[in-house]
């Protein structure tokens, strides 16, 4: 008998509940069998002159249409790139190189690839301005404008953040900076798609922009130049992406970011909004428990809680077990022992950032997996609590 059941417990198949798409997301279907079409039967090089080579240059040019089109920007002003890091970086890093002025304006909350940009300027003689944000990690805007000084080359302020959700008034930050005629670049990898961006409307001048965070390929993103800026290539050698960024395209991860861009809809945005505040409202009625970050203007996917005594490493090891994929902060730093940079920001002390969970949803959650996940957590966070030192 407990042989059987044994073997009845190990051939059944756990509930997995992917929480941590602010990391990564599942290829949407769709997606996967527009790359498959550029994969196995239109695989020429855009670069070539012969009949295959030109059908993938015109899907590759009809992709950069598609991405444009979404932010109001004009064709030529995207550059595909190998990844939202890469985008992040060229950003930085070009700017300064073309220009005379050696000075950048940043935040305290930015994702690990522009803060570790910005010191790796720094090493190379840039000054860094790095901006405070308040509780809700909103950067203040009178600070923004007393650090533009003259030398001022860039601002690069995140749209949504990574970890809390919170979503900066980009259009307000962008007349700030076109007035003191400073140019603008923002991260908008975790928005795009999951908000209305108007380039122009905006006066965003760069603009970083990635397929894996919208059921697209890894792999693969996108800059936003503004016509007309100077910017310094990252990459040499044959000149693709108008000898701004060398390499043999990546057609089928370019076919399948600006197919996962037109599959994108609002209801699916507001389905997850309401999933969203649906599983807030059930995390909060666990006593001590705080919610980080902004909860009206924030991400639709996004929740970020504080549990006071027990270790956010703890209850991700037990969510793990329940077959439900959280997260303790960014993907690219989930592995470090320090607490996070942005709960810090925002003036989390350092238990309580340690105390911190993120949960992502996608288009693909459900209400089901929602009511699972608060059942358990509840559960979870009982057990650990008669197991901590530390009282609320």
């Amino acid at each position: 008998m407990k042989k059987n059941s044994a073997i009845a417990l190990a051939g059944e198949k756990m509930k997995t509940i992917y929480l941590d798409n602010a990391a990564t997301t599942k290829v949407d279907e769709q997606v996967v069998k527009a790359m498959n079409e550029f994969s196995l039967e239109k695989y020429g090089n855009a670069s070539s002159l012969h009949l295959k080579g030109q059908e993938v240059h015109r899907a590759l040019e009809e992709a950069r249409h598609v991405i444009a089109k979404s932010i109001n920007a004009k064709d030529d002003e995207i550059y595909f790139t190998g990844s939202g890091t890469e985008s992040n970086n060229w950003a930085l890093k070009g700017i300064i190189q073309k220009s005379k002025k050696k000075h950048i304006i940043t935040t305290k909350i930015e994702h690990d690839c522009v803060l570790n940009a910005c010191k790796w300027l720094e090493n190379n003689r840039i000054k860094i301005t790095y901006l405070n944000v308040d509780s809700e990690g909103f950067v203040n805007l009178d600070e923004l404008k007393n650090s533009i000084i003259p030398d001022t080359a860039l601002v690069s302020i995140i749209h949504g953040n990574n970890e809390i959700g919170t979503i900066q008034d980009i259009e307000e930050i962008g007349k700030i900076c076109h007035q003191s005629g400073v140019l603008f670049h923002t991260d908008a990898c975790q928005s795009f798609t999951k908000t209305n961006i108007d380039v122009k409307k905006m006066n965003i001048d760069l603009m970083t922009l990635n397929a894996h965070k919208i059921h697209g390929p890894k792999g693969i993103g996108a800059l936003y130049v503004r016509k007309g800026i100077e910017i310094e290539p990252l990459l040499h050698g044959g000149g693709q992406e108008s000898g701004m960024r060398s390499g043999t395209e990546n057609i089928p991860g370019i076919v399948g970011f600006a197919k996962a861009v037109k599959i994108s809809n609002p209801r699916d945005i507001k389905k997850m909004e309401e999933l969203r505040d649906l599983l807030i409202n059930g995390i909060l009625k666990i006593p001590g428990v705080k919610l980080n970050g902004s909860k009206k203007n924030r991400l639709c996917n996004n929740i970020n809680v504080s549990f006071g005594n027990i270790e956010g490493e703890a209850i991700g090891g037990y969510l793990d077990a329940e077959g439900i994929s959280s997260s303790t902060g960014s993907a690219c730093s989930s592995r470090s022992l320090e607490p996070s940079h942005v709960l810090i920001a925002i003036g989390l002390s350092p238990l309580e950032a340690n105390s911190s969970i993120r949960l992502s949803l996608s288009k693909y959650t459900t209400k089901e997996e929602i009511d699972y996940v608060i059942e358990k957590l509840n559960k979870i966070v009982i057990k650990l609590r008669k197991m901590s030192p530390f009282k609320i």
